[in-house]
């Protein structure tokens, strides 16, 4: 049986082609996503009642969850799909295993994974599995928002011990340089 996956057509601030009707969610394509839904609610509204500076959803900027075990979580380019635009690029990882605050939980399996573009050095991708991956995720959506580079990463202050330090360090990792790897 096919399938067909049709959606309801918006502009960039969700307004269908009849007047005063809005459309948010799984109605407008995907990803399918209740964060994201979330979101565009939250600008339609925000557009609707004339508030300054709403800016349209950029969905390229949307996590993915997986809330299983383990859990998953990614955000911008894979490598692959990084090489695929025509970047060239420079990869880290930092394993969990190797975390204070992984050993504490006894929750050890899992890493993060940085894609960075060398020429410029900005974050492309982030992509987790293991514990707490679905709420480490934001910091890497936060930076891909900013455009942020990884020496800016490498430069943030991360707590100690703290799941989110395996982002720090795979950062580090990206630049050839992790500290307890």
């Amino acid at each position: 049986m096919k399938v067909d996956r049709t959606h309801v057509v918006v502009d960039k601030w969700l307004a269908t082609g009849e007047p005063g009707v809005y459309a948010i969610g799984d109605l407008v394509g995907p990803p399918w996503l209740a964060h994201k839904a979330s979101h565009e609610g939250v600008i339609c509204v925000e557009k609707i009642a004339g508030v300054n500076d709403v800016h349209p959803l950029d969905t390229s900027n949307v996590p993915g969850c997986t809330y299983w075990n383990p859990q998953v979580a990614s955000i911008g380019l894979t490598e692959a799909k990084a090489k695929e635009k025509g970047y060239d690029v420079r990869v880290g990882t930092f394993p969990f295993g190797v975390l204070g605050r992984a050993k504490m939980a006894g929750e050890t399996e899992g890493f993060v994974k940085i894609v960075a573009d060398k020429k410029y050095d900005e974050i492309l991708g982030v992509h987790m599995i293991g514990l707490r991956s679905t709420e480490l995720v934001s910091e890497a959506t936060l930076a891909l928002q900013l455009e942020c580079t990884v020496e800016e990463l490498i430069r943030t202050i991360h707590a100690h011990p703290t799941m989110s330090e395996a982002v720090a360090e795979a950062a580090h990792a990206t630049h050839g340089s992790a500290i307890h790897a």
